[in-house]
């Protein structure tokens, strides 16, 4: 029975802990350098360059699947990816 008690609010505190490091995992396409960007799987060097210009000339991502205007990617990849960036902080 103390184990019980012990092991149940240990496992909620791991699993809630868990859920917060996944969501800090995601990476910034708005600020990621060119080297953060590559690693994201699914994306290459010239995938990573190619949003990296895009933002210069066109401006920071307001949502995720604006990612498509970048040549290069379409609905495939961005699906691929979507999971493992954000364009919030």
């Amino acid at each position: 029975m103390k184990l019980t008690k012990f092991l149940l609010p240990t496992v909620l505190a791991l699993l809630l802990s868990l859920g917060t490091a996944f969501s800090a995992d995601k990476i910034n396409i708005n600020i990621a350098t060119q080297e953060e960007l590559q690693m994201i799987k699914g994306i290459g060097p010239s995938t990573a360059m190619k949003i990296v210009d895009y933002r210069e000339k066109v401006g920071t991502f307001s949502s995720i699947d604006e990612l498509t205007q970048v040549k290069g990617i379409g609905d495939k990849k961005l699906e691929k990816v979507a999971e493992q960036i954000t364009v919030s902080e």
